[in-house]
């Protein structure tokens, strides 16, 4: 069990027009190599996703940002304590809206929410972590992660860290990766 321990509570979480204000991130890393057509080897991008303790299909580490910590603070802090993942911020990616039905309160008892979702290149896997009892991680290629993503704002945070990464050198390009 991780002696680090999660944030619970919603007494320092922000609001603004009415929306729950959310951080996160597609944790990403390159995956062993795998032969190409031509039997030439190449590197491939996965996503690390995490399931839901609220129903079927996988997301991503997100979750409220607070009165003491920056939007990419508590990205940092929602991947380590969800995904067990420790890493390099590397793009914002876009707010993404979305309605959640689970996130009600009194500021927001329409469950509005914004999130701020942003490329982080993992650089530590954690064995222990604060949720580690009730998340599993997965490491998916990118085409896998976009068909098990449990909600269509993720898809779309998804769709735009393709197209950032698409015009990105990897930082592990050598062939010596584990």
């Amino acid at each position: 069990m991780s002696n680090l321990v999660a944030r619970t509570g919603r007494h320092q979480q922000r609001y603004e027009n009415g929306c729950r204000l959310i951080a996160g991130c597609i944790p990403y890393r390159y995956g062993t190599s795998v032969e190409d057509g031509d039997g030439t080897p190449k590197n491939v991008v996965q996503v690390l996703m995490i399931n839901s303790a609220s129903g079927p299909g996988l997301l991503f580490p997100k979750g409220g940002w607070e009165n003491d910590e920056t939007m990419e603070e508590a990205a940092l802090r929602e991947a380590l304590e969800e995904a067990g993942v420790r890493g390099d911020k590397k793009h914002f990616l876009g707010d993404y809206h979305f309605k959640s039905k689970s996130l009600q309160d009194e500021f927001t008892p329409e469950g509005l929410c914004k999130a701020a979702m942003f490329a982080l290149f993992v650089t530590e896997e954690l064995q222990s972590w604060p949720e580690e009892s009730t998340r599993q991680r997965s490491w998916l290629n990118t085409s896998d992660a976009l068909q098990c993503c449990r909600h269509p704002w993720m898809k779309d945070a998804l769709l735009a860290f393709i197209e950032w990464h698409a015009n990105q050198i990897p930082e592990n390009s050598s062939s010596e990766q584990d």
